[in-house]
């Protein structure tokens, strides 16, 4: 037996054999017969409107059965195979005398490495979805068959994996997936997250070579760790694990739309994190009442030059329209040098998470921050809309944005432009500052949001992506909990609702603690939603338990008295 550690970016646990859906092109293009150029470019177009065809029958799937994001996903998938420069590419190359598969792929290599070389994330994982646009036409052309799965618990593995390869996998044999890159904004993530798949990624170099076809393993998606052959103690231990959360689940998604109360009457609202407009779809069928927090990076992303107020505008309003009457809380841009954007000129630095990121760009750049609260404001129009400041840790920051957004607002009614009456401002607490300072703070915001993954991260001067120091990181140390214990004293002292965001929110360990200490919201992934709900039903909302945990020295003995 043995352990590999990723990272977990779907969680949950799945149990199944290893397989590969590598394709092994160089046999079928031994086997090819090149005919003429005119030959060779017919070939082409047949396999070019075949995919075509494909693309678009694998949208309209995806829509009946609700899955808004995959189809998204795959209509941007639309616009590059229909793309004229990709073809003029691919042609040109077969009038110089290649093979139509070797010319799709070289064409869309070409490009994929053109995006591999830009500075953004977000673009260079666009090389991808190039990729999977030049394997389905190769396939086509080469007469590969289409990937067969065993009549077992499947979980595939690779480097990378096409968004076309997630969208067509069967949903009763593949239960995982192990990759060696990929991120939050990588497509085919995207889409795992919607069909639920544990995703386990960011393996080390030399890892994925200890894995081999057919392999044994158990994906623990919320340790971000890969056990190899198991022994049948663990494989029996985990199976327990998943058939408790699958009979969980059923049982919680009858009552996910319900509301959440602890027994003693305490109404906590539970809301969804999301982090581009796509993820809205699945956080309403898991019964989430609002967004807690929209994540505003997505749309700076993946670009050479900052979005306009009306693209801004337009993502936001679909996402506040999604949510119906309930609140949808927007974060104004948290970035900094650990996440640049090429055309913002983020100086590096050698310590970004301390450096120039979040609020304080925003109030070095107030045309940028001006731009993006007139779309906030405007989206406010469709419905319930509140505006939240990051990295917030002294008063004179909120007086100043606040001085921008009644800018903007003042502009937008000068210029006849539909706006909320009220859109309540509130800040982000995730620094020891802010929360030492929550009860000054408090009297220039209408709302605190706790953000534990930096909250935790700063006051334990831990960075949890470091693996020599990551066993630190631990959202149960008694100081980050007096942390948090302070600023909801703060804000009620203040009459201002207080909810928390970070991973600490979704953690059905953490769940009746949280609802003793007396937070009024708590917001988390969408797939976390129905089984939150039901913990705080089961929770007493009893303050003693909050009273004694907080006396406690350390994370062990606060995880001994919830474990009870």
């Amino acid at each position: 037996m043995d352990t590999l550690q990723g990272r977990g970016i779907v969680a949950g646990v799945a149990i199944g054999k290893i397989m590969f859906p590598v394709k092994a092109w160089d046999a079928y293009l031994a086997q090819y017969q090149q005919g003429t150029v005119a030959e060779e470019t017919q070939k082409y177009h047949a396999a070019h409107r075949q995919a075509v065809q494909g693309i678009a029958d694998a949208v309209v799937k995806a829509k009946a059965t609700g899955s808004t994001e995959t189809a998204t996903i795959l209509e941007a998938h639309q616009s590059i195979i229909t793309d004229p420069v990709l073809e003029e590419s691919i042609l040109g190359r077969i009038n110089s005398r290649a093979s139509a598969p070797l010319a799709v792929r070289a064409a869309c290599e070409e490009i994929a490495v053109m995006f591999l070389g830009l500075k953004d994330p977000y673009l260079r994982e666009r090389a991808a979805d190039i990729r999977d646009i030049g394997s389905k036409m190769a396939s086509l052309l080469l007469a590969v068959p289409a990937l067969e799965f065993p009549d077992e618990a499947t979980i595939l593995c690779a480097a990378e994996i096409a968004p076309s390869v997630v969208a067509n996998l069967p949903e009763d044999k593949v239960v995982g997936l192990i990759l060696g890159q990929g991120s939050e904004t990588t497509h085919a993530i995207i889409m795992a997250k919607a069909r639920g798949l544990v995703t386990i990624v960011g393996l080390v170099e030399g890892q994925l070579d200890k894995l081999t076809e057919g392999t044994a393993v158990i994906l623990d998606g919320i340790k971000g760790e890969i056990i190899v052959e198991p022994t049948p103690a663990e494989v029996a231990h985990y199976q327990a694990l998943v058939h408790e959360r699958q009979v969980l689940a059923a049982e919680n998604a009858k009552t996910a739309s319900w509301p959440a109360k602890t027994t003693n009457g305490k109404r906590i609202i539970v809301a969804a994190n999301i982090g581009n407009p796509l993820e809205i779809e699945a956080a309403v069928r898991h019964g989430c009442e609002g967004v807690g927090l929209l994540r505003t990076e997505f749309i700076f992303m993946g670009r050479d030059s900052l979005p306009s107020e009306q693209e801004q505008y337009e993502a936001y309003a679909y996402v506040v329209k999604r949510c119906q009457e309930h609140l949808c809380v927007i974060r104004t841009l948290d970035i900094g040098g650990d996440k640049p954007l090429p055309y913002l000129d983020i100086p590096k630095e050698e310590n970004p998470y301390l450096g120039l990121r979040a609020i304080r760009i925003s109030l070095q750049r107030p045309d940028l921050f001006l731009t993006q609260v007139r779309a906030i404001l405007r989206a406010s129009a469709h419905g319930n809309v509140a505006l939240m400041l990051p990295m917030i840790i002294n008063q004179s920051e909120i007086l100043a944005a606040k001085g921008l957004i009644n800018r903007a607002k003042s502009e937008l009614l000068d210029e006849g432009v539909a706006v909320s009456t009220y859109v309540p401002v509130g800040i982000m607490v995730e620094t020891p500052a802010a929360a030492v300072m929550a009860p000054t703070l408090a009297e220039e915001c209408d709302f605190f949001s706790i953000g534990t993954n930096d909250l935790t991260q700063y006051t334990l001067a831990v960075d949890r992506g470091n693996q020599a120091v990551s066993y630190l990181y631990d959202h149960f140390n008694p100081a980050v909990l007096r942390f948090i214990e302070m600023t909801i004293k703060a804000a009620h002292a203040r009459g201002i609702w207080v909810g928390l965001c970070g991973e600490m929110a979704g953690d059905l360990q953490a769940t009746k603690l949280l609802a003793s200490m007396g937070l009024d919201e708590l917001s988390m992934s969408a797939t976390a939603i129905p089984m939150v709900k039901e913990a705080i039903r089961n929770s007493d909302g009893d303050e003693g338990l909050a009273r004694r945990i907080l006396r406690m020295a350390t994370a062990e003995e606060v995880r001994a008295i919830l474990a009870k």
